[in-house]
Formats: C-alpha cells, structure tokens, sequence
C-alpha cells in the first residue's frame, strides 16, 4: 500500500462539529519509555479496534483524548515488543496519566532456520518479499485519512560571514529556526494520486504564515527505486527486484508480536557509495509484507550538506480491513553542516482516522506454506533435523511459491472507479479541480493557542512550548516598525564585497519595499562598440500584503567613446495575488546583441575582449517599446502576448582599447558573418512593429493552491510551446514584413539509478515568399566560442551567428546527467562526489547542414563547478574541439 510515502501534515475539519464533545471528552497522557527509563521518542500509540492513534514527541511524552469508557492502547517502537494496556477514561473533563516502558524485542534465531539452507535465511525471506511487493504496493485501490505533521529545524551553530564575505542577520542565531504544525485529511487513489485538504496550520513566531507540511511521496518501500526529494540519486529498496546486487542481508532474530511473526533483517552495503541504506527492515512471516523500518543514509550516499538522515516507519492493519496494512507514523531526521552552519532537524508524522477504505481484493491471494528455511517458529519446541538444500535449489522452492498476480492491474482500475462512484456525493475533496494536489483553505493560521492544544496528537516539548511562547509573545514586536528598522539597518550594512559579488539590495521590511543594485561586473562594462560602458541599472521591487508586486527596473547606460546615453525603464506587473497574471513593459533605448538569448554576457565579452583580442558581441539599438501580457488560464497552459514597436539603427565599433594585446589579431567588425546573408548584415535603419504569441502546454501538471499564491509542481509528461511571431509591415513606417512558425517540446526524465535526462527539440521557420526582415529578425542560436558558458544545454563550439536563418530550421538538445552512476564506483572518485554528464547537440539549417556536438564532462566539481569537453562534426567531418567551464550542480 502506499501511504507511507507521503509526507506532511493533516487534521482539524471535525473540530467545531466536535467542540462539545472534546470540552466533555478525557485526556489520557504519559510518557513512553524503554526498559531502562530512556524516553522513545515518536512511538505510536493507537486504540485497538479504531481508527484513532497519536506518537510521542522526543521526549516520548504522548496524550490521546477519548469520550468516557475502557480502551485498549496498543504502544509500539520500533525495535520493541508492543505492550497493551487497558485504560478507563471516566466520564467529564478528566484525565488519566499512563506511562508505560517498552522491553527490547528478542528476536530468536532458531536452529532449523539457520541449519536450513547454505546461506543465511534473510535471503530468503526478502526473496518472498520481492515476489509479494508488487501486490502489496497496490493492495488498496482508495483510503482517506488525517494526517499531522510537525517539522523543527534546529540550529546549533552558526557563522559570522558565510565564506568569510556575507555577513549573516541578526536574526539568524543557534536555536529553534522554523517550528511548525498541520492538520489534513488526504485522499489516496491508485496508481499514485493524493489529493490533500490543509485545515489548519501553525507556524511558530508567525501568526500569518501558512506551514510547508505536505504529504509527499518518494519513500515507499515496495518501489523498487525511491527518489526523495533531498537527494538527486535514487535509492534502490531493500526489496527491489534487483536488490541482491547491493545488499547483503542477515537474519537477527524472529519474534512474535501481536499474532504475527515477524523477521527482523539487517541490511549490509555490498558497496559502501552504492545507492542503498543501512539499517533494519522487518518482514512479516506469511504474508511477507513490511512491518517496519529504521534506516538510515550517511555521508556515503553522496547526499549533499547531509550527515545523517535516518527514516523510521511503521505499518498495522487498516480499520475494519485486516488484510490491508497501512502507514501509522513515519519520522525523518536529519543532521546537517554547511556553509559554516550546523544543525539537525526532524519531520514526523502521523496517520489516524483510516476511512473508505478499498482493498484491490476481497482476501489476498492464498499463501502456500514457505520453505523451512525461509521462516521458523521464534522458539520452536523441539527444532527438526533438516538436510541443508542448496541455494538455487532453495530459490527454485521459492520462485513456484510466486503469488498469481494476473489481472492485478485490472482489478485495481475497477475498485477505484467502484469508489468514485460510491463517494460522489459526499466527497470533501469534490471541490479541488484536476490537477489540483493540496488545497489550503482559507483562516487555516486563525486557530488560536487552546484549539491546538485539543486537537494536537503529539505534545510539545518543553523547548517547544518555549519557543512558541518567546515568538508568538514577541511577534507584534517583531513585526514593528522600530524592530524591522533595526533588522533593516544591520542587514543593509553596504559593503565592498556585496557590491563586488552579489550586488546590494537596500530593504524596508516593513513597507515591503527594496531596491538591488547589480554587482559591479554588469554595472561596468567593455566592448568595441561604446568603449568603457556604465550600466547604471537598479530594481525597486513592492510588495503587498496578498503577495502582488510590481518591479520597476530604470536603467541609464553611458558609452564612454560612442558619447551616447540610453536611458530605458523595465517595469513588470503581477495582477493576481493567486493566479499567473502579469503585464510587462520595455520602453526607452537599448542597445541589445542580435542574439538576446545569447550565453555572452556583458561580463565575459568584457574579459575577451580586453584580454584577447576578441569582440564576440555584435550590438545594435533600438528605440520604442514593448507591452506584454502573461496568462495562465488554466492549470498547465500559459499564454503570452506582446506588441512591440522600435526603430532599430546599426551601430559602429568606436574604441579599439584594450588590456592586453595579441599579436597579430584585431577586432572585427561589429557586423554580424551570417552564410545566409552574403551580402553582409548591415542594415543601417530599419523600423519593426511585431506581434508574438506564445502557447505553452505542460500535460498533468500538478500545482498547489494556498490563500495567497498557486505552485505549480510540474508533470511526467512533456512541455509543448508554439509560437507565433508576425512582423507587420506599414505600421508606423515599419519596413519589415514576415511570418515566423515554431514548435518546441522539452522534458525532463527521471532513470532511477541511471541518473537524469533532459531533452529539447525545436522545428520553425519563415513561411511565405515575400518576407521582408533584416539581420535583426533572423532565427539566431545561442553559440559559443569562448571557455566559458552560462548555459551547458546549449551549443557549445557553434559561431555565435554563422548559421542564423531566415528559413526552416531544426534544433535538438539533450543532456544526461548519471549523478554518480560511475564515478561512485571508481575508489579514487566516489570520495569527491563528483558526477558524470553526458551532452548532444544537433542542428539543422539550409546553410549548415547536420551539425552535430559530443560532450562528455563533470559536475559537481567543489559542490559547484562543472567541466566539459565537445567535440563537433558537420556534414561528417570533424570541425573543432574545446573546453568549457562553468556552474552545474
């Protein structure tokens, strides 16, 4: 079943139909421990024969509210044997203290299972494992639940500067960081959907926020790869199909626990950097489904900024269905360092209130009794003598005990459409729209401090309760104005190394109003054209209160030997505090590269330029505007339009300045060498007015929605773009004509173990024979002839403009990135966490015929670093070679 790989928190719809009932309700609290008085953080503990369970916090302290009568509680840990115990709640507002110590479990290794077979029985308990694990991850066809989740980051130490340069807030200090709750019902239906009602949050220190809790997937055990979202590796499961090639396993011990008998295995790396987790996974005997695990990932699963990441689950049967096992609490923790920053932090949750429940069958199919070797009584009477078998024999016994799973699939489509039909009337997830996973309703943050205090299934800790008490006290403080003029007047400190590296950013927190100065490489500039270039460019960014804003960029850009000015101002829109909705204008004087998507930037045609010799930019300017319009209007599809107008003049190189000079080389024009344009590229003037639409499509896109903003998460499938881009020709004394077609489709796949690709192609073209457009309006492609690059899915040997056209055209691009699938198994590599990158470029032109580009690099070379070298080939034959450096992570 695969509840257990979400993640995040839910539970509070019933609470104003309910209120009567819990003022007259009693609490029973406590406190879960081991045998030696250690408290067991996050144990479960649930009502036999109901649907209502709660955890303990860390310090194993837990409370369960129920109306008058007797119980059975059912305490469980990990590691432990479970202990009931029978509570009476009396009638009226009362409560009952319960504390109750765990015993370890004794797991027994009998004879017989050890003498059985010519290797250890582990190996053949996981081999039933793997042949039920595609039943049991689709057992339940639909279920309901509430799910809370609580998740603290903690800082236990912190820097001063952050790479000796950033100096850090001085609201960033050692200490609870982020603490916060959720309370939600979610809906879960085959193949992978889930569907989750946020009703209530709370955030500590922030009244208004929202938490980030979410019931998530990427930890299900029964997949045979599991992509968590803190890593770019996949993980291969304890019982995956293919699991013996990473992990040895041995059997600890067999142990009864509540009518089931259930294995206790460790897990051993064959390989230390493998993709695989240590730790324990115990199977239950018969139905060989999992009952728990307690595993962890340490620094050599390659997880960045991650020391230790431990993963804690725990599985019973679902209310009212037996032979469906579902999810009763999952916890993460995690220590980390970064960046001169430690800590450690933890996410647990926890499920109750199963309803709707549907099995994929009535009963599971039969089990056959397994070999002896396979399992055994945990303290047998009188162990039979039992000749050893042979490994291949024992798994040939194994593989005829394979469950029948014909029609599986079928099965499963029609208990969901079975349930759709039975809970379409009183679904509470009838109003969130396709495609919409989670849906946070509105006053979810309203809940004061006492609701909480009834609804919560896992106290707080004392250093909890302090730090809600500290910053929901102080919070009307802190969001002053005299304290966010502090805070502003410590973080707005200017120095040289902000405006060196990063730019510097003037903040009033609380007027939500800020203005960013870019960092000096792209105020001061070089090239031929204007000589030394000041780019005085800055961005005032407001905000509102509902998350609109509206940025104004005005920029002043003086060419030192061209003598001209080119003011212009940018200003950027969003109308809808929820919904995709901007406006978009560009007005004033620009000088522009033919190219403006092109890698080249200001920057690096500065260095080339004043070092080598090589002025790559070729600029031009224009004058007018540009008005825009962004548009979501339904989950997954986005349109954009522009209208646009600018007198365009060709301009002149004016300096031949430089730092350093190479023999025998001089700059080049600043016209553009085009193969289809012999003639040359100068235009002089030219006058375009142009219309541009823009549709794109992403299939299943999957999104968000909260009371003040919508998040889209993405989709499995592709991401399709037509554009259309019309110049019309008599408007204005516009003078260029023609009608440019072009479809796009990208993706990115996910390869489990193999790693990550992503692929892009590109068809268009000018359509019509009397097109009229100058260089400026030719189809351009982002090359590259420098050692740098801004962009590796993009060309990397390709002239800038050598092959700009004005006809048809196909692009291709793809990239693999194997994150470590190789350099993991060379010892002199995995230690560096370094990763493989494998790149192919493709274009097709009327001029350039199949041009073709190899890479092959790595990345994550100091966390940030990537290096690549290509190789290239036109019509066949070998045209160049080179190195390119840059960012890939």
């Amino acid at each position: 079943m695969r509840i257990f790989l979400r993640f995040q928190a839910h539970w509070l719809l019933a609470v104003l139909l309910l209120g009567p009932v819990f003022a007259q309700a009693g609490v029973i609290k406590g406190k879960v421990s081991g045998a030696g008085g250690e408290s067991l953080a996050f144990a479960n503990v649930s009502v036999r024969g109901s649907a209502t369970s709660t955890g303990s916090n860390d310090q194993g302290q837990y409370q369960l509210r129920l109306e008058a009568g007797n119980y059975q509680l059912v305490f469980q840990y990990v590691g432990y044997r479970p202990r009931t115990e029978t509570v009476r709640v009396p009638a009226g507002d009362s409560t009952v203290v319960l504390n109750v110590a765990l015993a370890q479990e004794s797991y027994n290794l009998a004879e017989v299972a050890v003498r059985g077979s010519d290797r250890d029985p582990a190996y053949a308990i996981i081999q039933q494992a793997q042949q039920w694990r595609s039943y049991h991850q689709r057992e339940v066809a639909t279920f309901q639940a509430r799910l809370y989740i609580k998740s603290l980051i903690r800082l236990s130490e912190t820097p001063s500067k952050v790479f000796g340069l950033f100096k850090m807030g001085p609201d960033i200090k050692p200490g609870i960081l982020y603490l916060s709750e959720s309370l939600s019902d979610i809906r879960f239906t085959q193949p992978n959907t889930i569907k989750e009602r946020m009703i209530s949050s709370r955030v500590s220190g922030d009244s208004r926020g929202i938490s980030f809790n979410r019931a998530q997937g990427g930890l299900n055990f029964y997949d045979n790869i599991l992509k968590p979202s803190f890593s770019q590796r996949g993980f291969v499961s304890p019982i995956a199909g293919n699991s013996f090639l990473f992990y040895q396993y041995e059997l600890v011990g067999t142990s009864q626990q509540g009518g089931e008998l259930v294995h206790k295995i460790k897990l051993i790396p064959r390989r230390r950097t493998d993709p695989v987790f240590n730790g324990f996974i115990y199977i239950v005997d018969g139905s060989w489904r999992i009952h728990s695990v307690d595993l962890r990932l340490s620094k050599d699963a390659q997880l960045d900024y991650v020391d230790d990441l431990r993963i804690e689950q725990l599985f019973a049967p679902a209310p009212g269905v037996p032979h469906v096992w579902s999810l009763q609490s999952q916890k993460l923790s995690v220590t980390f360092s970064a960046f001169g920053f430690k800590g450690s932090g933890y996410a647990t949750a926890v499920f109750s209130n199963y309803n709707h429940v549907v099995a994929t069958y009535p009963a599971p199919p039969e089990v056959k009794k397994a070999p002896v070797a396979a399992s055994a009584p945990a303290q047998p009477a009188a162990p039979p003598v039992v000749a050893p078998v042979t490994t291949k024999e024992l798994t040939r016994q194994i593989k005829r005990q394979k469950p029948d799973l014909s029609g599986l699939n079928k099965q499963v489509r029609r208990q969901v459409k079975q349930a759709r039909r039975d809970s379409i009337r009183n679904d509470p997830f009838a109003q969130m729209k396709s495609g919409e996973v989670m849906l946070v309703e509105k006053g979810v943050n309203e809940r004061d401090s006492s609701y909480w205090s009834q609804i919560r299934p896992v106290p707080l800790t004392a250093e909890e309760k302090l730090d809600y008490h500290k910053k929901d006290s102080s919070e009307v403080i802190r969001n002053s104005r005299p304290y966010q003029d502090s805070l502003d007047r410590k973080r707005n400190e200017f120095t040289p190394a902000k405006l060196l590296l990063s730019g510097y950013t003037y903040r009033n927190t609380f007027k939500k109003r800020s203005l960013a100065v870019q960092p000096i490489f792209n105020e001061l500039q070089y090239n031929t054209v204007e000589g030394y270039v000041l780019n005085a460019e800055a961005t005032y960014t407001r905000r509102t209160d509902d998350r609109r804003f509206v940025t104004l960029t005005p920029t002043l850009r003086y060419g030192f030997s061209n003598y001209q000015l080119q003011p212009s101002l940018t200003i950027n829109w969003q109308l809808d505090p929820v919904k995709l909705r901007q406006v978009g204008l560009i007005a004033g004087r620009t000088v522009e590269n033919f190219d403006r998507n092109s890698q080249l930037t200001p920057f690096i045609n500065s260095v080339y330029s004043l070092l080598a010799n090589r002025n790559y930019a070729k600029l031009y300017r224009r004058d007018g505007a540009e008005l825009s319009y962004l548009w979501e209007p339904v989950n997954g599809l986005t349109v954009r339009g522009a209208a646009s107008y600018f007198d365009r003049r060709e301009l002149f190189n004016t300096s031949t300045y430089l730092w350093h000079d190479v023999e025998g080389r001089a700059f080049t024009s600043n016209q553009p060498l085009a193969e289809e344009a012999p003639d040359g590229t100068g235009f002089g003037r030219s006058k375009a007015a142009t219309l541009t639409l823009s549709v794109s499509y992403r299939p299943g896109t999957t999104y968000i929605t909260r009371p003040d903003m919508k998040y889209n998460l993405g989709s499995k499938y592709p991401l399709f773009n037509a554009q259309l881009r019309q110049g019309v020709g008599g408007v204005l004394g516009a003078n260029v004509r023609y009608t440019l077609l072009q479809g796009r489709i990208s993706q990115t796949l996910q390869l489990g173990l193999l790693g990550t690709s992503a692929y892009e192609a590109v068809l268009g073209g000018f359509v019509g024979s009397q097109a009229n457009l100058m260089f400026a309006d030719y189809r351009h492609f982002s090359g590259n002839r420098t050692i740098l690059t801004g962009n590796f899915s993009q060309f990397q040997l390709l002239d800038y403009y050598q092959y700009s056209t004005r006809s048809s055209y196909f692009e291709g691009h793809f990239n693999h990135h194997f994150n470590g699938f190789i350099f993991n198994k060379i010892p002199l590599l995995k230690s560096l966490k370094w990763q493989e990158v494998l790149s192919l470029n493709y274009l097709q032109t009327s001029q350039s015929g199949p041009y073709f580009e190899l890479g092959a690099g790595i990345e994550h070379i100091f966390k940030l670093g990537r290096i690549d070298f290509f190789t290239s080939l036109q019509r066949g034959q070998h045209v160049g070679s080179g190195i390119r450096l840059g960012l890939g992570i």
